[in-house]
């Protein structure tokens, strides 16, 4: 009777496996459903898993070993796992888990550029990751809005939608336009209040239609209870627990907008305990914003670029205090004119220069074998009456770039890297 039984109970998953893998074979795209597993099986024709299954779907107890090409994980554990993947997916959503290996890729991570080429090389992948939080604080009038205006530029070129919540109440539309901002397709909120102003931003993030929402600036994010007290009333840690109260929420829905959110942020001085030493760098809005930024940007001017003896801009160094897409602590220089913004032109030649793609002697730069302009000033005229060759040195030094990230990714060292590029980037003359 007992040998009756075993019998019938080998035969019957027979019968199962035999009819899943002719169910496999005729096609599961007649219009029914095809489990993740079945899928698997029918593309690796493994039908040691699919009478495991069949075992599974039966109760009957699974013998120890393994269902699963590198051999790590037991029968029961995976069929486990794969009911509890199920679950957690019809209960909360695809793509609420996934395997890390198979389904995230974060070797092309979108981008939106900054408008320095320096700055795209340096942080890694080309520009600043969506999806994510940035932080851009420095010193005054050292080019954070300048940086913020150039992102909001290329993510317009993109065709993409930005929002500017102006809580210092002092963006001017004029020299947005000079850097390049089409104003008309500009967003603009001044808010009266901390409140309103992430209020705000968490409704634009949600709507998943915005490329770029910069907030400027953190410091400038008024609590509304300290608006509706009166001056010398003291406010313990409240701008800071509302900014780590926005980011929990923010965070959430950043990553499924794709939203860039740019957070400028200003630095004060704080003391250090016990009197001894310096005072210490801070940025407002307290802690929040350091743990939840994917990319932090220290801007500082270094210097002043100079026309003769009239100064016609600064010459400005970014060091990348935080990356959590490529490797950190990279810096990179560039210039930004009083009322143009990034010298871009500027770049193109320090690039060129850098790679021998333009040859300086003294004062001369050379293309070709042939002298064609004396001092930079003169080159970057001689570049924009000449577009074809300001076009093909772009493509040459863009390729410079991808090479030498792509060596620096395979383990190489970066010969090409932060170091010597820092030291090539800016001159401070003209």
């Amino acid at each position: 009777m007992a040998r009756r039984l075993v019998v019938r109970s080998v035969f019957s998953v027979a019968s199962t496996a035999w009819s899943t893998r002719r169910h496999l074979l005729s096609g599961v795209d007649s219009g029914m459903y095809a489990p993740a597993w079945m899928q698997e099986a029918r593309s690796s024709l493994d039908w040691n898993r699919v009478i495991l299954r069949c075992y599974a779907t039966k109760g009957k107890k699974l013998k120890r070993g393994t269902i699963n090409s590198e051999g790590s994980i037991s029968d029961e554990k995976y069929l486990a796992l794969e009911d509890a993947l199920a679950q957690i997916s019809n209960t909360f959503g695809k793509e609420t888990v996934m395997w890390l290996g198979r389904n995230v890729i974060y070797r092309n991570v979108p981008v939106i550029s900054t408008g320095s080429l320096a700055l795209d090389y340096a942080l890694g992948v080309g520009g600043l990751p969506k999806g994510r939080v940035i932080e851009i604080y420095g010193p005054e009038a050292s080019g954070k809005t300048t940086l913020a205006l150039h992102v909001i530029s290329e993510a317009q070129k993109a065709g993409g939608y930005c929002v500017f919540i102006d809580a210092e109440h002092a963006l001017d539309p004029t020299f947005a336009e000079a850097v390049g901002v089409r104003t008309e397709d500009l967003l603009l909120a001044q808010p009266d209040c901390g409140e309103q102003a992430l209020g705000l931003t968490d409704t634009f993030i949600r709507s998943g239609s915005i490329d770029v929402i910069v907030v400027d600036s953190v410091a400038a994010l008024v609590p509304r209870a300290e608006l509706d007290g009166e001056m010398g009333d003291a406010h313990m840690a409240v701008q800071a627990r509302l900014m780590s109260q926005a980011l929990r929420k923010l965070s959430h829905s950043l990553s499924r907008s794709q939203t860039i959110l740019i957070f400028i942020n200003q630095i004060r001085n704080k003391l250090s305990s016990g009197g001894f030493g310096g005072p210490i760098e801070v940025t407002s809005g307290g802690n929040a914003l350091k743990y939840y930024a994917s990319v932090r940007l220290n801007i500082r001017r270094t210097g002043y670029v100079k026309k003769g003896d009239e100064i016609i801009g600064s010459a400005v160094t970014v060091k990348i205090a935080k990356n959590k897409v490529a490797p950190p602590f990279k810096t990179a220089e560039f210039e930004i004119e009083f009322g143009k913004g990034i010298s871009k032109d500027g770049e193109i030649i320090d690039f060129a220069v850098k790679y021998g793609l333009i040859v300086k002697s003294g004062n001369w730069y050379g293309y070709g074998g042939e002298n064609i302009a004396n001092g930079k000033e003169n080159l970057k005229k001689y570049l924009n009456e000449h577009i074809d060759l300001k076009d093909l040195l772009v493509t040459e030094i863009k390729q410079r770039l991808v090479r030498a990230a792509d060596h620096v990714d395979e383990g190489g060292s970066d010969d090409e890297g932060s170091s010597s590029e820092s030291n090539c980037c800016s001159s401070g003359e003209i």
